[in-house]
C-alpha cells in the first residue's frame, strides 16, 4: 500500500516543486534578500483656506517601473492659506514649520537628502497675484527661505495654474483606481478596459472638472493631450475662479448685501431662521477680488452689518443662481460664463467640498444623494431646517452649519445646471474623499509628473513576483512539503505495523 501511496504522492510533489522553481526564476536576487526600501516625497497644497503636507512613499526600486505610490503621512497646517499672510510674508514661512518638523520625524534620516520637497499654491494665491503680485511674490519667497532650512531637497514653490490643478487632480484619481493600468502579482502590467473617470475638484477659490472625452474640444485652452504608459488622451479640463466655496459665501453675502441697498442690518434667506451674526465688510466680504465690483460707495472696510437668517429655500436658491452667467455661448456648447464644455461622458469622482458637502447630507441629515431629485430634497430640507434643529444633528459643525445651504444649493446648480448632468448622469458621480488610504487632490499627481514616475511608453512585463508575494509562494511550498512528508510517515508506520 505505501509503494502505491508514493507512486501517487512523488509526482505530486515533483510537480508542485517544479511550479514553484519556474515562479521562483522570476523573482530578482535582490527582491528575495531583504523587504524593499522607501522613498519619499513630499508635496505642501498650499489652498487658500488652508495648506496640507502630504508625505508620499513607494518601494525604492519601482520608481519609473510601478504605480505603487501611498500616503504616508499627513499634516494639516494651523492657520489660514499662505495668501492669508499677504500683510506679514515671514508668518508665511513660519506657519508651516511645525509639519515640516513632522516629517523630519517620519521620513527616515538616511532619506532626508534625497527626498524631493515641493509646494504648490492653487487660488488663493491666484487671487493674490492678481490684486499684489509684489506681496505673492514676497509671499513666496518667505515659504521658500523656511523650506530650504529643512534637510530636505527643495525643489521649489510655485503658483500652479487653475488647468495645471485639475489636469493634476485627474491623474491621480486615475492612477489611484489604478486606470492607467494595473501591476499584477506575478510582475505582469494590464492595461483595465475601465477606462478613466472624471475628476470634479470644489476648492476654497476655485472649482475644476477635468474629464476625457472622443468630442471636439473647440477651446484649446481647455484641451490637455497627455500620454501615459503608452496611450494617448485628450482630456478636457476648466478651472473656475471665484467659485471656491469660501469664495462663493462671499459673493453670496455681497448678493444679499447689494440686492438690500447695503443695509447696516439685514437679513439673509441661506442662513437657518434662528442664526444671526455680526460682518466686517472689509474682513468677511470685501477682501477678494471675487467680490470687488460689488463694493458699496462709499465704502469703508471697518464698519459692520448685522445680519440674520431668515431660512427661505426658494429666495437663497435665486441668489445661488445669480452666482453663474448662464447664456451667452459662442460655442456650440457650454458650461457658464461663456465657457466650453463637451458632454459628460462615464464616471465621475468629485472630492474636496463636494465630498465634505454631500457627507453632511448623508451622515448628519440622514438622507441619501443618489439623484438630482435627491440632492433637491436635502437641499431644501438643510434650508428650512432652523438654528436649533441642525444644533442638534452636528454640534461639532457649530462653524460650518449657517453656510451648508448656501453650499448644497451650490453644488446642486454647478453639477445640474452648469455642467449639465442629468437623471440619468447624475448617479455616475461618486463623492469621495480617499481612494483607499490616499487622498485625492492634484498633490500626488503633481509629484508623479516632477519626478517622472509615470512614464510616456508602456512597460510591458518588466518586473518579477515582489517579495510579498515570494514570501507566500515559500510558505505555499513548504506547506505542501510538510504536509507531505507527515503523510508518507504516516502510511510508512502503518504499512510497517501491518507487517508485523
Amino acid at each position: 500500500m505505501a509503494r502505491k501511496v508514493l507512486a501517487v504522492l512523488l509526482p505530486l510533489l515533483l510537480l508542485c516543486a517544479g511550479v514553484i522553481g519556474i515562479l521562483l526564476l522570476c523573482v530578482p536576487t535582490k527582491d528575495i534578500k531583504d523587504p524593499p526600501n522607501f522613498k519619499y516625497g513630499i508635496v505642501l497644497d498650499a489652498g487658500s483656506s488652508h495648506t496640507s503636507l502630504f508625505i508620499y512613499k513607494w518601494p525604492a526600486d519601482k520608481e519609473n517601473d510601478t504605480g505603487i505610490v501611498s500616503e504616508h503621512h499627513t499634516c494639516e497646517v494651523k492657520g489660514l492659506g499662505i495668501s492669508s499672510y499677504a500683510d506679514n510674508p515671514p508668518n508665511a514661512g513660519k506657519s508651516l514649520e511645525v509639519c515640516l518638523n513632522e516629517a523630519v520625524e517620519k521620513v527616515p534620516s538616511e532619506r532626508h537628502k534625497l527626498t524631493p520637497i515641493y509646494l504648490g499654491a492653487t487660488a488663493g494665491m491666484r487671487l493674490l497675484n492678481m490684486s499684489s503680485p509684489a506681496s505673492s511674490d514676497r509671499v513666496l519667497e518667505e515659504v521658500s527661505s523656511t523650506l530650504q532650512t529643512f534637510p530636505f531637497d527643495f525643489r521649489g514653490a510655485k503658483i500652479l495654474s487653475g488647468q495645471d490643478e485639475g489636469v493634476f487632480g485627474w491623474v491621480t484619481a486615475n492612477y489611484l483606481l489604478e486606470n492607467f493600468v494595473k501591476y499584477g502579482w506575478i510582475g505582469e502590467w494590464t492595461r483595465p478596459k475601465k477606462g478613466t473617470l472624471g475628476a470634479m475638484d470644489f476648492g476654497g477659490a476655485s472649482t475644476q472638472i477635468t474629464f476625457a472625452t472622443d468630442d471636439n474640444i473647440e477651446s484649446k485652452e481647455n484641451e490637455v493631450n497627455l500620454r501615459l504608459y503608452g496611450k494617448s488622451y485628450k482630456v478636457y479640463t476648466h478651472s473656475f475662479l471665484c467659485y471656491g466655496r469660501d469664495q462663493v459665501l462671499r459673493r453670496m453675502l455681497s448678493k444679499v448685501l447689494k440686492a438690500q441697498g447695503y443695509p447696516s442690518s439685514t437679513s439673509n434667506p441661506c442662513w437657518p431662521k434662528g442664526y444671526s451674526k455680526t460682518l466686517s465688510l472689509g474682513k468677511h466680504i470685501y477682501d477678494s477680488p471675487c467680490t470687488a465690483d460689488e463694493k458699496p460707495n462709499p465704502y469703508n472696510p471697518e464698519n459692520a452689518i448685522s445680519m440674520t437668517g431668515t431660512g427661505m429655500p426658494d429666495e437663497c436658491r435665486t441668489y445661488v443662481d445669480s452666482l453663474f452667467k448662464f447664456g451667452d455661448c459662442k460655442f456650440s456648447t457650454c458650461s457658464f460664463d461663456g465657457v466650453f464644455q463637451p458632454a459628460v461622458t462615464g464616471n465621475f469622482i468629485a472630492f474636496a467640498a463636494f465630498f465634505y458637502t454631500v457627507d453632511f447630507i448623508r451622515t448628519y441629515m440622514e438622507m441619501p444623494v443618489n439623484s438630482v431629485a435627491d440632492l433637491d430634497a436635502a437641499t431644501r430640507e438643510i434650508c428650512t431646517s432652523d438654528w436649533n434643529t441642525l444644533m442638534a444633528k452636528a454640534p461639532k459643525l457649530e462653524s460650518l452649519l449657517p453656510d451648508y445651504c448656501t453650499s448644497a444649493n451650490f453644488v446642486s446648480l454647478l453639477t445640474v445646471k452648469g455642467y449639465k448632468f442629468d437623471n440619468k448622469t447624475f448617479p455616475n458621480i461618486k463623492f469621495e474623499k480617499k481612494a483607499g488610504d490616499t487622498s485625492i487632490g492634484w498633490a500626488l499627481g503633481y509629484m508623479l509628473n516632477l519626478t517622472n514616475m509615470i512614464p510616456a511608453e508602456d512597460l510591458g512585463v518588466r518586473k518579477g513576483t515582489d517579495y510579498n508575494s515570494w514570501v507566500v509562494l515559500i510558505l505555499l511550498f513548504v506547506a505542501i512539503m510538510l504536509s507531505a512528508l507527515v503523510m508518507l510517515f504516516c502510511l510508512l508506520r502503518s504499512g510497517k505495523e501491518q507487517t508485523i
